[in-house]
């Protein structure tokens, strides 16, 4: 169903010029096009206000043509397949008389910024269900599921393309909507199913009733959904579907508040994950829901004014979408994350920045477009370099908040660094290396393995490791192999077996060598935050600095007791030679 789609950015489809609710209320009659005097409905007669005659138009009893213009003419945005015909009757209203009109369907305006959006939520429609499949084959059970059978349906991507090229069999798109309705049921339970079951995929008891109960809901939303196609039988179901599609708020509403209580019967770890998934469904469910209350209800339509968004901001809504699946899947899928805040501040910078040019460009690009007339291939080309652009000055701008935000952590590195340079035995550095990170940090442990002979020898307790009898590590056990890298690595759940590495929590994740291009002199074994969130990028970066400044350290504190050893045997060789003089 997505990926139809992509024709679109060559080849766009067409519109019949107007837009008419689920009560056959006709509410825009420009549609897609600048002005009304493009539009096919404007030419043929249509006015706003006009209203389909719902007892002529109508799927039973069953004619091909008739069931076809119905299903292209209600609900809101339709897309058609450019000249694509399509007979409308009109009821009477006090100022025209009930009548039928003829429309051919005219090609979509389109401009870059419609076509980059498109490309966008293809893209990402695409990736999040693949993603989602892949969570699905690696991580079987009722938690894995329950989101694949969400993404299923809503996901970023678009599906206009597929249900035009139905209107031509409108049996079949009969059978697709029918279809459609039981998906989106079943997302919505499997949305349920999943919040009860993360990050584990273990069920706890007390909600058990719940999780019983599902099978009810989605048996419910199903008929609630089929009610809203009433319309294409000959009924209003405007409000049917508004309220469809609001129960979509209400089940995030449910989702949100279900994993607000179970986290906090969550270990550490596991808190932290579960935020992830709260931060992606505050961010994601309603964007997604928004964009379908614009595009298939007149919900925005108030008294007021025209409230609803344009159908490029619809697209980008789509794309927010895909945040929800991206938190999932990192918090799934790893078992320890960084702090949510990390991501957070990096999709709203990347926001800003993907938002700013198209509000600023939303009423401007199709005039640039025709003033610079570039083929398509060529607009298509820009949009690339453009989306290049936007990823350097996105990575330049996530620098510099992350600059601000560490000012606390560069500070922790100039002061242990000035400590290393005052260290007058190794075990000051040893010290150094665990305790103080581990302080200035709020890590669950610390230890400092330091080589003698062919093992790394623990001379300190070091947080964390009180209990554990492991104060040696042979350098040939399998765990430590990457330190003939010297460079900083992971260690998994299933290292360190046999040797007593500290438990739960306190259980180290990253192994940091102080070793040259020569030699490792000793290796610091860290564990995540107190908190339960995993060290990130920049806090790894600046425990891998201060490693390799202790190396030197530690390379000249080892030179300098040798030289010492060396004065004293000179002086003892010395005292001899004198006598025997």
């Amino acid at each position: 169903m997505i990926v139809p789609d992509l024709w679109r950015v060559v080849q766009p489809l067409g519109s019949f010029g107007f837009y008419a609710d689920n009560d056959g209320i006709i509410y825009n009659v420009t549609g897609p096009f600048d002005d009304q005097t493009a539009s096919p409905a404007w030419h043929a007669g249509i006015r706003e206000g006009d209203r389909l005659d719902l007892s002529k138009m109508r799927c039973f009893p069953y004619d091909a043509a008739t069931c076809g213009s119905v299903l292209a003419a209600l609900g809101g945005i339709q897309f058609a397949v450019p000249g694509r015909r399509a007979t409308i009757d009109l009821a009477s209203t006090p100022a025209r008389p009930a009548r039928q009109v003829v429309l051919v369907a005219e090609e979509r305006p389109t401009n870059f910024l419609k076509r980059a959006v498109l490309i966008l939520d293809q893209i990402a429609g695409i990736l999040v269900t693949l993603a989602a499949a892949w969570l699905v084959w690696t991580r079987p059970g009722g938690m894995s599921w329950g989101f694949f059978l969400y993404v299923m349906w809503f996901n970023p991507g678009q599906s206009f393309q597929f249900y035009a090229l139905l209107q031509r069999w409108p049996l079949l798109l009969l059978a697709q909507n029918v279809a459609g309705c039981i998906a989106q049921a079943v997302g919505f339970t499997g949305l349920l199913l999943f919040v009860l079951r993360v990050p584990n995929d273990k069920p706890e008891p007390r909600w058990h009733a719940l999780e019983r109960a599902l099978p009810l809901i989605a048996l419910a939303l199903t008929l609630l959904l089929l009610a809203s196609y009433g319309s294409a039988f000959g009924y209003r179901t405007e409000i049917g579907t508004q309220a469809g599609i609001l129960t979509g708020f209400v089940i995030a509403s449910c989702a949100v508040a279900i994993l607000m209580v179970r986290r906090m019967t969550q270990t550490p770890e596991d808190y932290q994950r579960v935020r992830w998934v709260i931060w992606g469904c505050l961010i994601g469910l309603p964007s997604f829901l928004i964009a379908e209350l614009a595009s298939e209800t007149t919900l925005f339509s108030t008294h007021w004014g025209d409230f609803t968004p344009s159908e490029d901001i619809i697209g980008l809504l789509y794309l927010v979408n895909g945040i929800l699946c991206l938190f999932v899947f990192e918090a799934v899928q790893r078992p320890r994350v960084v702090s949510v805040a990390i991501p957070l501040r990096r999709v709203t910078i990347l926001g800003l920045m993907l938002s700013a040019p198209a509000l600023l460009l939303h009423h401007e690009i199709d005039r640039i477009q025709k003033h610079l007339a570039l083929p398509t291939w060529a607009w298509l080309a820009l949009g690339a370099f453009a989306l290049f652009l936007i990823s350097r000055v996105h990575e330049g701008a996530v620098a510099v908040v992350d600059r601000f935000f560490n000012r606390a952590l560069d500070q922790v590195e100039r002061t242990l660094g000035r400590a290393m340079r005052e260290a007058q035995k190794p075990a000051e550095l040893d010290r150094l290396l665990a305790d103080e990170p581990c302080r200035a940090l709020n890590l669950s442990s610390a230890a400092t393995f330091r080589r003698q002979g062919p093992f790394l020898v623990r001379d300190e307790e070091g947080k964390g490791w009180e209990d554990c009898a492991t104060r040696k590590l042979n350098l040939e056990q399998p765990m430590l192999a990457p330190l003939s890298c010297s460079q900083p690595f992971a260690l998994k759940e299933q290292d360190g077996d046999g040797i007593g590495l500290p438990p739960g929590l306190r259980r180290p994740v990253l192994a940091v060598p102080a070793a040259d291009p020569v030699r490792c002199f000793a290796v610091s074994l860290y564990g995540p935050h107190i908190a339960g969130t995993d060290l990130d990028a920049n806090e790894r970066a600046m425990l891998s600095r201060l490693a390799h400044f202790a190396a030197a350290v530690y390379a000249e504190l080892e030179a300098v007791e040798l030289r010492h050893r060396i004065e004293m045997l000179e002086r003892k060789v010395e005292v001899p030679s004198r006598r025997a003089r």
